[in-house]
């Protein structure tokens, strides 16, 4: 049995209300909140999700469990809907509405507004873009053929003229060049230089960064660079190239022993408990991937560059840690310079951060406080 309008009423008032009270409906874009009130989630997604049962993604069908598909459908405001697994792993989904609503008021869109957007997923997002630009003026790229085919279905159901196309979205799409407005709904590391060349000078480019953030740039007059603030914080999918099983830290561990142990004298809660911090480290220490984790010692963390070295910040009771690193990095020891670093900065938030995109895109860096003065860093 289909699921009823009424099954799924609950979960959408509760998300919707969620979002009230916290004040995510953006009062500049309007807009937004009536195209998601008008084009709901559920009408984009597919009759099977995958939900987390601890262990692995496991299917949840729309005729065999309608509540529970619901419930994945309209989750949390933070809470992505997974719509695809390949290789045991999230390869697409229907983005968090928080990201999305965040996402949309990043990028100023306008009627007449011509919009790129790489990543068609389902389409729902397509199709709030769609509603806003007006008929005919967003074309969409996603690189699986199946989900772009089930992405023109669904925004012709909706009544919504959109043009869906299969190819890489790192490429853009440069038949129907240039554009007002690009949008990307999969993280990148590095900044593709078609997105610029295709932006029209003065035009919005508004993309997921490092798995951890979106940024919002704008291209030159003279379409030479692109430049802008970090928008907001929240975790990412990566652009299907990058879908690969990194090492995880047992597997880097595994790879030395141990080269050093000491006391660890910094206090770990901020690196659980400040995104700003997070972000900071982040920039600086772009490789680095850290697990944290508490027990009944303490806050405990796990560091790990995806190649030959790894630390080790051990809990042991009374306030005390102890870190032991291993491999040709010393990677306890960048992550104290970096966190001092942060610190002699005054402590910037995430938003105090921003980037800047130039020479076709080899130069590409992430600055604080003033895109033309130090300190900057390079992303690789």
């Amino acid at each position: 049995m289909l699921t009823t309008a009424s099954g799924i009423d609950g979960p959408r008032r509760s998300l919707a209300a969620a979002m009230e009270q916290r004040g995510d409906w953006p009062e500049r874009s309007p807009w937004i909140r009536e195209a998601v009130d008008a084009l709901p989630r559920h009408r984009f997604a597919p009759d099977r999700v995958w939900r987390w049962d601890g262990h692995a993604y496991v299917p949840v069908d729309r005729r065999s469990e309608p509540a529970g598909w619901a419930s994945e459908v309209y989750p949390g405001p933070d809470t992505a809907t997974v719509t695809e697994v390949t290789d045991g792993l999230p390869s697409s989904s229907l983005s968090s509405q928080a990201v999305v609503v965040d996402m949309l008021d990043s990028l100023l869109l306008e009627p007449g507004n011509r919009v790129l957007e790489l990543g068609t997923g389902s389409g729902w997002n397509a199709a709030l873009l769609s509603r806003r630009a007006g008929p005919g003026r967003t074309v969409s790229v996603e690189a699986s053929r199946g989900l772009a085919q089930a992405a023109r279905r669904a925004l012709t159901e909706a009544g919504l003229t959109a043009h869906v196309e299969v190819g890489d979205g790192n490429q853009g799409w440069a038949p129907a060049a240039p554009y007002d407005r690009v949008i990307a709904t999969y993280a990148v590391e590095r900044i593709p230089w078609a997105w610029v060349a295709q932006t029209r000078p003065g035009g919005r480019i508004v993309t997921p960064w490092g798995r951890l953030g979106h940024v919002a740039l704008t291209v030159a007059d003279d379409g030479r660079s692109a430049t802008g603030w970090v928008q907001g914080l929240a975790q990412f999918m990566p652009d299907r190239g990058a879908l690969r099983r990194e090492p995880d830290f047992a597997q880097v561990r595994a790879r030395g022993e141990p080269a050093e142990e000491r006391p660890f004298l910094r206090d770990l809660t901020p690196l659980h408990d400040n995104a700003h911090l997070r972000f900071a480290l982040r920039v600086a220490l772009p490789r680095l991937r850290i697990t944290l984790a508490y027990d009944a010692d303490g806050l405990n963390a796990w560091i790990h560059d995806a190649e030959e070295s790894w630390a080790m910040l051990s809990a042991i009771g009374g306030g005390r840690t102890i870190a032991t690193q291993g491999g040709p990095r010393r990677l306890a020891d960048e992550l104290e310079t970096a966190w001092d670093t942060w610190l002699d900065l005054a402590s910037p938030d995430l938003y105090d951060f921003g980037m800047t995109v130039t020479d076709n895109g080899a130069t590409q860096y992430i600055w604080v406080n003033d895109p033309t003065t130090e300190p900057r860093w390079l992303i690789p």
